[in-house]
């Protein structure tokens, strides 16, 4: 009679299927908790991966001139809100210089490079690689 609700049942979970209305509307209740839970749970979830990075922006160039090869890179790294950091590393022929920057909204309270300021672009826009 009432075969749509063992649909609705948790995985590996075996009730009996309900015998009255009763019996289907405690069902429904129980139902309604779990999804209220659920989706408190979901929204606690979305708003904790705020901070999580999911954002990234990679530039890769050659400062030097004299040596061959985009082998220096900037990225950046930010979250949902525009906050991270901006990684540049500086490969030279004998040397290699890594710098590191954060990142609030967008914006770093260092100088930044023309390489960073486009790592930084990309990944708000999306763009990536």
């Amino acid at each position: 009679m009432f075969k749509f609700l063992k649909t609705c049942l948790p995985v590996g979970r075996k009730q009996k299927e309900p015998q009255n209305l009763k019996e289907v509307f405690d069902h429904l209740k129980k139902l309604e908790k779990s999804y209220e839970e659920l989706t408190r749970e979901l929204a606690e979830f979305k708003e904790k991966s705020k901070k999580d990075l999911q954002k990234f922006g990679l530039v890769r160039f050659n400062p030097f001139k004299e040596i061959g090869g985009d082998q220096s890179f900037s990225i950046a790294l930010l979250d949902a809100e525009n906050n991270g950091l901006v990684i540049t590393s500086h490969y030279g022929k004998e040397f290699n210089r890594v710098y590191a920057k954060s990142i609030s909204q967008g914006q770093s309270e260092y100088q930044l490079s023309k390489e960073e300021r486009q790592a930084i672009d990309k990944a708000i826009k999306g763009a990536g690689s």
